[in-house]
């Protein structure tokens, strides 16, 4: 497995979160951010909350992350 590889599968699994409805999916299993308000946010929970809702604030970047690795494999074959 090269770096390559390794990029894109960080790639998809940021798309993956990044697509998550918190009303849909999050908010009935009670992972949603204002869950955890106060000094429950160091747990294991409140650091995947906090990852989940950090690929949801930056979707322009990887939005430009996905056109750049589309554009790459285009262009490499």
């Amino acid at each position: 497995m090269g770096f390559w590889t390794l990029v894109e599968g960080l790639l998809l699994f940021a798309n993956a979160l990044a697509i998550l409805n918190e009303d849909r999916f999050l908010g009935p299993r009670r992972w949603t951010l204002a869950e955890f308000q106060g000094g429950r946010r160091n747990t294991l929970k409140g650091q995947i909350v906090g990852l989940i809702h950090a690929c949801q604030f930056l979707r322009l970047p990887l939005i430009l992350f996905n056109i750049i690795t589309i554009v790459v494999k285009l262009v490499s074959g």
